[in-house]
């Protein structure tokens, strides 16, 4: 008897200590063959920041913003080169034709909710034409991106102000990123779990340049869920069209990809690309009602643009041949990011719904089983 008590305390021990760690990579998971940056986070790209504001009141708001901030510095005076890339476009990013037409980011990056983007772009302009050094400006292209949290969060309360938005830019820290249940990712669904903030990152060897990417997601989006490589969604029963042909696999996915690398617009736009085979290989499928967006740029200060700069500018650019790591660890990056979302999130009830995490002791256990564990 007292030998199948202690087994039963061990067993407990052993899926609380697994259910204690907060990333798939410190359980022993691990996502391609690149090393990952200092703290696997996207502020592992020198200069980048990133804040939270986070909104849950009574038994219907879950919701909020979070930032993404290029460098720490008056962005609208030192644009960074950036490119916007459309994976499907149902959503309501703002911003869009601008860095589209110009090559270039301007103001820091918020993601939010659907019905709470013209309030993002009111917050940047609070922050941008408040600045004592833009007292002239008189145009400014705020860059906000959205996913759907309206099953978890009373959406048409429109529950996030532009306070909320400055807070968040304010805040902003070079520290890693919390994950999950956090800031634009609060009320959001992933998969049929409970989704949220995720964030990953790459290094390359000093050999091909040294360089860092850095990756955030905003998850919201359905498919048949794979964790590195291995079939969970279907090993959990949990998956688009187990039951019939109207399961929701419908939502969004916002992905902002940051490098140090010196990179123009054409290639940031490459590198954009990349991270929906990121996602892909999570096992979303960029549903009819996804809007995917990646928002990629590069922190390389000697490509910055200064406002009302005119004549010639010396851009540094990677050659073509150059771009196939920074290729491979944004996909990498992309996809660890997604399934950390997933394992830091929380079982969450709002609105009449109750939408859980994902079960992570079994997941492991599959994880095991397919030889998917490192340690």
């Amino acid at each position: 008897m007292r030998n199948l008590t202690w087994l039963v305390i061990s067993s407990l021990l052993m899926t609380c200590s697994v259910m204690a760690q907060s990333t798939p990579r410190e359980m022993g998971i691990t996502f391609g063959v690149m090393e990952s940056g200092a703290t696997n986070g996207i502020t592992d790209v020198v200069g980048v920041k990133v804040g939270h504001v986070t909104l849950k009141k009574g038994d219907s708001v879950r919701t909020g913003v979070t930032a993404i901030l290029p460098h720490p510095g008056n962005i609208f005076q030192q644009k960074v080169p950036a490119s916007i890339y459309l994976g499907n476009g149902f959503g309501k990013l703002a911003g869009y034709s601008q860095v589209s037409e110009l090559g270039n980011i301007e103001t820091p990056i918020i993601l939010t909710n659907t019905l709470s983007v013209a309030t993002g772009v009111a917050g940047v302009l609070d922050v941008v034409l408040n600045h004592p050094d833009n007292q002239n400006v008189r145009s400014v292209n705020a860059v906000v991106g959205e996913t759907n949290d309206g099953r978890l969060n009373d959406i048409r309360g429109r529950h996030v102000s532009r306070q909320d938005v400055v807070e968040a830019i304010n805040k902003a820290s070079a520290k890693r990123p919390q994950e999950g249940n956090v800031g634009a990712g609060t009320g959001t669904i992933c998969f049929g779990f409970k989704g949220g903030i995720g964030t990953s990152s790459r290094k390359l060897p000093p050999s091909l340049g040294g360089y860092t990417i850095g990756v955030l997601v905003q998850t919201n989006f359905g498919g048949v869920l794979q964790v590195s490589g291995v079939p969970i969604g279907q090993l959990l029963d949990r998956y688009y069209l187990r039951n019939t042909l109207n399961d929701d696999a419908d939502g969004s996915c916002m992905i902002v990809v940051a490098t140090d690398a010196p990179l123009n617009a054409r290639n940031l736009e490459r590198l954009a690309k990349r991270a929906m085979l990121g996602l892909a290989k999570s096992g979303g499928i960029v549903s009819n009602g996804s809007g995917d967006y990646v928002v990629a740029f590069s922190t390389f200060e000697a490509n910055r643009i200064p406002y009302g700069s005119s004549g010639e500018q010396k851009i540094s650019n990677l050659s073509n041949n150059s771009m196939s790591p920074l290729f491979m660890a944004t996909i990498e990056a992309t996809e660890e990011a997604i399934i950390n979302s997933l394992f830091a999130a929380e079982t969450t009830t709002a609105n009449g719904y109750t939408i859980e995490s994902l079960p992570v002791a079994d997941v492991m256990k599959w994880m095991k089983k397919y030889g998917r564990i490192n340690k």
